[in-house]
């Protein structure tokens, strides 16, 4: 009797939780075939602009906003969610995108590789107050705007309503970011970038052995917080089975990891840099503000290498060409999924997405990138200043837990779906 009442309080919760699971919506045709079109039209036009290698990075970008979307892959709700409750689960997914892609760029920059000529660039940058400033800002931003760099694009891809505010609010930051570039990381004290492969003088292999070392700790770290504060495991997210997955439905967040450090490392051999973000954020903004009449050319930040962006056209700019096509990548795998849905947006919701949004704009000029510039291509090449960035935006983070409810957003107990 017991055995049987046992069987179906089993089957009973089973039951109930495959009730919970959220359903797909039907594919939305009409956004699908936008998405399609949208997609042709900008390589013709980046093609022929930019280029074929600008057109293998649309590309590239657009199968990081498929990733992206499908994987759910956050950055800001992994950070909350591991200080909040000290669930570690999505952490250890980047710890495991951060292995394969340290193994892979090691093995690029050991060997030169680069299909469109030149030596590949490793994200390597000074360690100083503009680093800790910026990267701080950044991780109060992304808590407040519900965003990273990388979740505000495919969050608009995917159609969150209050992410088209983050964004242009964050363009704007990028721009105020940019006037002040020059005071923060010149003016403030900073300590020269720093390889843990070329440093060190322990070589690729020697500072791959550094970093593995490192990816386990904060594994293992996470593990014993999660034990400690029995932390809620992530929820399901929208699915179906078998290879209509690929399509429709979320992916494994271990599946994802794997696929963006593949990607990045396509970038890199690409483009010859790793994969970044906000610098086209500052490049769209600021020939925004040269139209309205700002000599922005005069600002520190856009002499040398970079005076160039500002008079060509944005369909050559590598960085926003990617952007571009995060925006597509998502629009396609969330109306696939049928899930793209504009909604209203709180007056509450839409001032912590404006603060947000700005934060992150001017701390990621600081902090020479975001959670993709500085985070993650930046530890992926073996920079200490990624894992500064790391430690910051954490800090931050914590300090957002308590600006949330200000603005009506919950400090979670439970899981969060989305970046």
């Amino acid at each position: 009797m017991a055995l049987a009442t046992a069987e179906k309080s089993s089957s009973t919760k089973q039951a109930d939780l495959k009730a919970e699971k959220p359903k797909l919506g039907s594919p939305q045709t009409i956004l699908i075939s936008l998405s399609i079109v949208l997609a042709l039209i900008l390589s013709i036009v980046i093609i022929n602009i930019g280029g074929i290698k600008e057109g293998i990075l649309l590309w590239l970008g657009l199968l990081l906003g498929f990733t992206l979307f499908h994987a759910r892959f956050g950055f800001t709700s992994a950070f909350r969610r591991f200080m909040s409750v000290g669930n570690g689960e999505a952490i250890r997914a980047h710890m495991l995108m951060l292995a394969v892609a340290s193994t892979l760029f090691a093995i690029i920059f050991a060997t030169h590789t680069s299909f469109f000529g030149g030596h590949p660039e490793q994200n390597l940058h000074p360690i100083g107050v503009s680093l800790i400033v910026g990267s701080f800002m950044f991780g109060i931003g992304m808590q407040l705007g519900g965003g990273c760099a990388s979740g505000t694009l495919y969050a608009v891809g995917g159609g969150r309503s209050e992410m088209f505010l983050t964004l242009l609010a964050f363009i704007v930051g990028s721009v105020f970011g940019a006037w002040h570039f020059d005071f923060w990381v010149n003016q403030m004290p900073s300590f020269k970038p720093f390889s843990l492969a070329t440093s060190t003088g322990l070589g690729w292999f020697g500072g791959w052995i550094i970093q593995m070392v490192i990816f386990g700790v904060i594994t293992w770290i996470t593990l014993i917080v999660e034990k400690k504060r029995r932390s809620p495991k992530l929820g399901p997210l929208p699915s179906t089975n078998g290879w209509k997955r690929i399509f429709r439905g979320s992916w494994p967040l271990l599946v994802g990891a794997v696929a963006l450090a593949v990607l990045n490392a396509a970038t890199l051999v690409v483009k010859g840099s790793p994969w970044g973000i906000t610098s086209g954020f500052a490049l769209w903004g600021s020939k925004a503000a040269n139209a309205l009449g700002i000599n922005v050319g005069q600002w520190g930040y856009w002499s040398g290498d970079r005076a160039a962006s500002l008079h060509e056209s944005v369909f050559a700019h590598s960085t926003s060409v990617m952007d571009f096509g995060i925006v597509i990548g998502a629009l396609a795998a969330s109306t696939l999924g049928g899930v793209f849905l504009m909604k209203k947006i709180p007056l509450r919701q839409a001032m912590a997405a404006i603060i947000g949004g700005l934060l992150m704009g001017y701390g990621a000029r600081l902090a020479f990138g975001c959670n993709i510039g500085a985070y993650f291509s930046g530890i992926a090449s073996f920079s200490l200043h990624g894992y500064v960035w790391m430690i910051m935006a954490m800090l931050g983070t914590f300090v957002a837990l308590y600006l949330r409810p200000l603005f009506g957003m919950s400090v979670p107990k439970s899981s969060d779906k989305f970046c």
